[in-house]
């Protein structure tokens, strides 16, 4: 359905009261995710693909399976906004690859050592030198949707399919299974990093004011939180699809 079309559906429902409730919503979520996009991304752009997913949620939300509207439509707004994103993804073959390259090396040495891989063990696995590494960091982080949000898709998924029909036992084990090793994964990071994805995400700080609490750079901070998410993506490849 356009969004022409979907904004008549809702309208004639009565729904515009709504949709003037949840804008801020929308935007708030548009400039979070703004901060961790390339520079050719337009909040505009953002916003608009936010409202076309608010309005699907209005549509389809079944206040009866349990989740809060605002947990429901949050999901719709961040997903529209991910997809919208990734229609217009510009980011060469050879970024993802390598971003791949990265995660893969983790889940490997951390499954031989027990312990956790630090950067100069990934470059070395990799057999390439710091510099070349943290530039691949600083690629992924720059062109791609490197975040929780991102990472969480199967997550969101799940919740996504548990509103959109009755709900199956399995499907409430799937869902906190994925949560829980999400959650396990986030605190069994190094010290730095999960400090960076709690500041991120739980503060809502952006990366120079990350930077200046850890007295480093923006394009370091950028860095490790890159290389947070890509050693989540290692620990939790049973759940992940790429």
């Amino acid at each position: 359905m356009s969004g022409a079309a979907m904004y008549a559906s809702v309208q004639a429902g009565g729904t515009d009261d709504r949709v003037m409730q949840h804008a801020p919503l929308v935007k708030r979520i548009a400039y979070h995710l703004l901060n961790r996009l390339p520079d050719s991304v337009q909040v505009d752009d953002l916003i608009q693909a936010g409202m076309l997913g608010l309005l699907e949620a209005i549509k389809n939300y079944d206040a009866s399976q349990g989740a809060s509207f605002e947990t429901y439509a949050g999901i719709r707004i961040r997903g529209s906004m991910l997809d919208e994103v990734r229609r217009s993804d510009w980011t060469p073959r050879s970024v993802h690859k390598k971003s791949r390259m990265v995660s893969d090396a983790i889940r490997v040495i951390e499954n031989r050592t027990g312990h956790e891989a630090r950067d100069i063990d990934v470059a070395e696995h990799l057999g390439i030198a710091m510099d070349e590494y943290n530039h691949i960091l600083q690629d992924s982080s720059s062109c791609r949707v490197f975040s929780v949000e991102e990472l969480a898709e199967d997550g969101d998924h799940y919740l996504d399919e548990a509103l959109d029909r009755e709900q199956e036992p399995a499907d409430d084990l799937s869902r906190e299974g994925f949560q829980q090793a999400l959650a396990n994964a986030i605190s069994g990071l190094p010290e730095r990093e999960r400090l960076v994805i709690s500041l991120y995400y739980d503060e809502e700080l952006n990366l120079r004011e990350i930077g200046e609490i850890l007295n480093v750079s923006e394009s370091r901070v950028s860095q490790i939180s890159t290389q947070a998410v890509l050693r989540l993506r290692s620990r939790l490849s049973e759940w992940t699809v790429d």
